[in-house]
């Protein structure tokens, strides 16, 4: 009884850690919506989280049990897509047309993603606290007896 409360706490756990992982690289490109130079030389590109569910079968087929549950960070993915051209002719990034490559970070997708993650991260934070109001009142009535 109290194993599927724990693995329900466990489960809530990996996903808070992985939206939090997630809500920090949709600022790291907020942070850098406006950098057109980076160590390579190339305007900053926007990252995206990849996620995986973690779900693996142990020897235990009888009882169908599983070692770890949740949801982790795959990897961080550059996005493929192209550099935003803008003419600033007097910009010390500018080619000999004017044009400065500027990074493809969109304000408003970056702020989409970060409401979604944070509101899957209040869900999962009320899944936790839920979980652990159960327990709980699990033991109070255990100790009761």
């Amino acid at each position: 009884m109290f194993d599927n409360m724990f693995e329900s706490m466990k489960i809530s756990a990996t996903a808070l850690s992985a939206e939090r992982k997630r809500m920090n690289v949709i600022a790291n490109n907020l942070a850098n919506i406006n950098t057109t130079r980076g160590p390579d030389g190339e305007p900053y590109r926007r990252k995206y989280v990849v996620f995986q569910t973690i779900l693996d079968k142990s020897s235990d087929s009888v009882n169908n049990n599983f070692r770890e549950k949740g949801v982790k960070l795959s990897e961080i993915v550059d996005d493929g897509r192209p550099f935003k051209m803008i003419y600033k002719p007097g910009h010390p990034d500018a080619d000999q047309n004017g044009y400065v490559a500027m990074p493809n970070v969109d304000m408003v997708e970056e702020n989409v993603d970060f409401l979604a993650s944070s509101r899957a991260y209040g869900a999962n934070l009320s899944v936790l606290k839920s979980s652990k109001a159960l327990v709980k009142k699990m033991l109070e009535l255990l100790t009761m007896e």
